[in-house]
């Protein structure tokens, strides 16, 4: 029962993301005061965080000795689509995100793709863009690459 509660709250944000989207592109910039549909991308990025950071542990664990931190902020929503139509409870939602070590050194950047549905939550697609630069990296933090 608590995990469809949770999987009804989740499509109710994402059908606000929708609407914040179609604004989104008009105007490319973060937003500089707090609104109810930023409000709800956010809870949803807190909902999906877990997933997403599993997926980086994986990925980085290749490349650095300590697991990138994602933050909220650095998750920016790129799409987000019903799949089955009007009112249905089906979303394919994807999202860019840059994960960070020590005091947000940023790693890399990501594309995740998630299905929602009442089934549940679900990793459909996952495109690592770029990974850590030597160069980026201070000093102080080069032995974190492997």
């Amino acid at each position: 029962m608590k995990n469809k509660v949770v999987i009804v709250f989740v499509i109710i944000l994402a059908s606000f993301i929708t609407w914040q989207t179609a604004y989104g592109h008009a105007v490319m910039k973060k937003p500089d005061k707090d609104s109810e549909a930023l409000q709800f991308q956010d809870m949803l990025m807190l909902f999906l965080l877990p997933h997403m950071n599993d997926k980086l542990t994986e990925v980085y664990s290749k490349v650095l000795y300590a697991s990138p931190d994602l933050y909220p902020y650095f998750v920016d929503v790129k799409h987000v689509e019903r799949v089955n139509g009007f009112r249905g409870f089906s979303f394919r939602i994807t999202l860019d995100a840059t994960p960070t070590v020590g005091p947000h050194i940023p790693v890399g950047e990501d594309l995740f793709t998630f299905e929602i549905s009442p089934a549940g939550v679900k990793l459909a697609k996952f495109k690592h863009i770029k990974g850590p630069n030597k160069s980026d990296f201070p000093p102080n933090y080069q032995d974190l690459l492997k």
